[in-house]
């Protein structure tokens, strides 16, 4: 491992390291306006939603690098006290690419970026139309971390009302993680996109107590060819199957396998792994539980 202290190498290549390694990281298109009533338009990685009661989202301008000098959407912020934070999905992330381009004060980023300019409802900055979901706030305070370059400035906004385009929503009325077709900020210039292959479900252990990791018995848990996200899974069921139900599935579904490798005990273990493995990517957990268990129990 590389050991990286804080301090003792140049902040820029201390930021490098942070943006790479944390991410993907969500984008806040942040709208905001200044004194003068000049519109700006800026999106920042350094953002996330902390509280639903009240909802609190808290986005992060930090202070240049190169001469430590802050950013409009932070002065605009201080001087007005609201923010729409506009969510970046595929569809607008190249032009919200263009619009961070570091115009001189009072150039609009809507017009330069091509994007098209709402009304809020309660607040004065503008929504980006092109949006999935754009969120009015209020500023209700701005926590300054340092006065230094790279110095973040943690904006913190209570949302005041959600707008969301109809056509991201499923047949129940939420967010439909396939339409919405997300983006995330990697470090350097890449990014990545919530689509197709890249979105996956874990199913949350809320409402079921899972046995643990601890709990699989130690010639699964200690096998050269599950994963740690493999034992994850194993984990997350309430109990194991019982040993009818592991005794039928290998009569049904295993017994030409335990034919074919009853001399050949090691070799019997490394398929079964293998077929449990391949069960478990698949989400049949019962069936990869049972596949386990038969070897367990030859």
């Amino acid at each position: 491992m590389v050991k990286i202290t804080p301090g003792e190498i140049p902040v820029p290549e201390l930021h490098g390291f942070l943006l790479g390694s944390v991410g993907p990281r969500p984008i806040a298109f942040a709208s905001t306006i200044n004194e003068n009533g000049q519109h700006n338009l800026s999106p920042f990685s350094f953002f996330n939603v902390f509280s639903a009661n009240p909802p609190i989202a808290i986005f992060s301008p930090a202070r240049r690098v190169r001469n430590n000098t802050t950013k409009h959407t932070l002065e605009n912020a201080q001087a007005t006290r609201e923010v729409v934070i506009n969510i970046v999905n595929y569809n607008i992330v190249e032009q919200m690419s263009l619009s961070s381009t570091e115009y001189p004060e009072g150039v609009n980023e809507f017009e330069k970026a091509g994007l098209t300019p709402v009304a809020s409802e309660h607040i004065k900055p503008m929504r980006v139309q092109e949006s999935p979901v754009q969120m009015e706030c209020k500023v209700r305070e701005i926590v300054e971390l340092g006065n230094e370059g790279g110095a973040g400035n943690l904006v913190i906004c209570e949302i005041l009302c959600l707008h969301v385009n109809e056509n991201i929503l499923d047949k129940n009325g939420k967010i439909d993680q396939t339409k919405i077709d997300l983006v995330g900020r990697m470090g350097g210039n890449y990014y990545c996109r919530a689509k197709g292959d890249a979105l996956f479900e874990i199913a949350k252990p809320l409402r079921n107590l899972g046995i643990g990791i601890d709990a699989i018995p130690d010639e699964i848990k200690n096998s050269t060819i599950l994963t740690g996200n493999h034992l994850g899974k194993l984990g997350n069921v309430e109990e194991m199957p019982d040993e009818t139900d592991v005794n039928d599935y290998k009569l049904t579904e295993l017994s030409d396998l335990f034919i074919e490798l009853q001399d050949q005990p090691a070799k019997l273990e490394t398929k079964l792994h293998q077929l449990a493995a391949q069960l478990l990517d698949e989400g049949r957990v019962t069936e990869a539980w049972k596949t386990l268990l038969t070897y367990n129990d030859r």
